[in-house]
């Protein structure tokens, strides 16, 4: 077995997920504790465009398994247990998504090794230790890894992504996989909302420090002012005032934009855990000492109803 480390790409609906650019930096972190390579795979689609892409500063190798387009629980399995065969990988790094989560635990039952899913922080010595967070975020926790040998999945949003472009060497990998019996024919959103917050540069996010719906539009103006997307914490959703799509947190959806404009929001865990992997947090709120402020790079203690508006005339 080798020291090396193997990141599995993930893709949707024809492009790569920032999850991907994340893990390749937690790969590269795995790699360099343990003196190995690290070997990025990409598993169907347009595997060619994808591979050029992956090649971020700090990639070794791309190996590109041209296989269907979208993501097969049994290819995808059958695939990168093939090529942890061949490169002789001894950490295999997933993201921790519906896909990634649908089939690591086959793929570590099959390799027979430990897996630790959900992980946000890397360190490795002696061995490998994870840090993971339990009880709805509450707690933050290490765990000990036992063997040299294990496959990981990684929360988005707590890596930065990897950048530059790498000179990694690029082939294409045949895998003789299985015939699957299930197939992806199409997607249809549910719920999905008109816009995606996660690729959002700058959110605008609103908590229940906006006492009234009606009074939503006056952070939509401080929104429109950034040219920023409106999110919201859980009280705005559970309410109906916005969709379930604009919520933030750990029920809700994942963010790391540029700028995070918190604004009426105390910080409860259950959503700072969606948002503090954000470059620069602002928050506004009437309490000095509201546990947003813990995580702010900016705080201003006031009254939103006086705040955004002043905010929102200087912007335009």
């Amino acid at each position: 077995m080798t020291d090396d480390a193997l990141v599995v790409a993930e893709h949707r609906r024809g492009d790569l997920r920032d999850v991907s650019y994340e893990a390749i930096t937690a790969g590269r972190e795995l790699a360099d504790a343990r003196g190995g390579d690290l070997h990025v795979a990409v598993v169907a689609g347009d595997v060619d465009a994808f591979a050029e892409d992956l090649n971020r500063e700090g990639v070794d190798a791309v190996h590109a398994v041209s296989n269907g387009e979208e993501f097969d629980h049994t290819v995808y399995q059958a695939a990168v247990g093939e090529l942890v065969a061949r490169l002789d990988a001894g950490s295999v790094v997933l993201a921790n998504s519906v896909n990634g989560l649908d089939y690591a635990p086959a793929l570590a039952e099959e390799l027979g090794v430990p897996i630790v899913t959900d992980a946000i922080g890397l360190d490795y010595a002696d061995g490998l230790t994870v840090t993971r967070e339990m009880y709805g975020s509450k707690v933050e926790t290490t765990l000990d890894v036992a063997g040299d040998r294990f496959v990981i999945t990684v929360r988005g949003g707590e890596w930065a992504p990897a950048e530059g472009v790498g000179d990694a060497t690029v082939g294409t990998v045949e895998i003789d996989a299985p015939e699957s019996g299930a197939r992806v024919t199409g997607f249809e959103e549910v719920g999905g909302g008109d816009v995606d917050i996660a690729d959002a540069d700058v959110l605008v996010s609103v908590g229940r420090g906006i006492s009234e719906e009606e009074n939503l539009e006056l952070v939509e103006a401080l929104a429109d002012a950034l040219g920023a997307t409106l999110s919201a914490s859980r009280p705005i959703v559970d309410n109906g005032w916005l969709p379930k799509s604009r919520q933030v947190g750990q029920s809700g959806k994942v963010v790391a934009p540029d700028v995070y404009i918190a604004v009426g929001i105390s910080g409860a865990v259950q959503h700072v855990a969606g948002m503090k992997g954000s470059d620069t947090i602002v928050a506004i709120n009437t309490d000095p000492n509201a546990p947003i402020f813990d995580i702010a790079d900016y705080g201003i203690v006031g009254d939103l109803f006086d705040v955004v508006p002043a905010l929102t005339a200087e912007f335009e």
